[in-house]
Order: structure tokens, then C-alpha cells, then sequence
């Protein structure tokens, strides 16, 4: 079976900040899933590092007030392209992210405040019928997924 997976929770160093976010849940789900790692603003050409973004309303800005949406359009829709490609039904994301944000999302004021919200690409799966689970959720997703199948 073949899972989307935030690149960062598989140790790839493409954060804003030029780090990872290594999982050892997630990294332990190796032997039994096909992951396919993705991270939608290096997809889009954004650097590693880079400024920190935000979703405010509709749009995502950069830590200095720049408006960097299409860039996460694109990246979004490159995904997209890849699930619809791969027939993948579910993806382990990095939670608050303002891509992968499955249940919170940073409020927009760059104060590092988490309200409940969904990152761009979480959206967009979802909206395509693609089942997305946290880096907290991999003990859901195993018995979710890979107990039922």
C-alpha cells in the first residue's frame, strides 16, 4: 500500500528552518507501507531554509508580510497529481503545518498560536476523498488501515 508522507517525518531537512521533524512512530510504519514522501513548498521551489508562512483568511503569507500563495497552490496541486497518480488513499501529515496542518494550523499572527484548522494540501486531499492522519495519529492509522486490510 502506498502512503503520501510529510518528507520532514521521515528526517528529510526541507522545514522552513532547514531541519526535520523525524518520527520514529511514523519512520517504524516502513515495513509495512510504501511511503512516498512529499513536501509541497520545496515541490512549489521554495528554498530550504526559508521564512516561516502562515494561512491568514484565504492566503498564506511569509513572516514578512509577502503574499506566497501561489506557491503553495502549486505544490498543492503537484501532490494532488501524485496521489491521484500513486491511487493513494492516505497520507500521514505533519500537523500545524500551513500545508499539511490536519487538525490545527498556526493562527496567522506569527505568534506560534495553534487554532483548529487544515493546511492546504490536507484540504485539498481530503476534498479528493484521501484519508489524512497526523504524526500523532499512527496508532489510529494502523488500526484503521493496516488491521482492516
Amino acid at each position: 500500500m502506498k502512503v503520501l508522507v510529510s518528507a520532514c517525518l521521515l528526517g528529510e531537512k526541507c522545514k522552513w528552518n532547514g531541519r526535520d521533524n523525524l518520527n520514529q512512530a511514523v519512520v517504524s510504519l516502513k515495513d509495512k507501507v510504501e511511503f512516498i514522501p512529499v513536501c509541497s513548498e520545496v515541490m512549489a521551489g521554495m528554498p530550504t531554509p526559508r521564512i516561516p508562512c502562515e494561512i491568514v483568511g484565504e492566503k498564506v503569507f511569509n513572516q514578512i508580510n509577502l503574499d506566497v500563495s501561489k506557491y503553495f497552490e502549486h505544490g498543492r496541486n503537484q501532490i494532488l497529481k501524485i496521489a491521484l497518480k500513486n491511487d493513494i488513499k492516505y497520507a500521514i501529515f505533519k500537523d500545524g503545518s500551513p500545508s499539511d496542518g490536519v487538525h490545527k494550523i498556526y493562527d496567522g499572527t506569527f505568534s506560534r498560536n495553534k487554532i483548529p484548522g487544515k493546511g492546504r494540501v490536507t484540504s485539498l486531499l481530503e476534498e479528493n476523498n484521501i484519508k489524512v492522519y497526523s504524526e500523532d495519529e499512527v496508532d489510529l492509522f494502523i488500526q484503521e488501515v493496516l488491521v482492516r486490510n
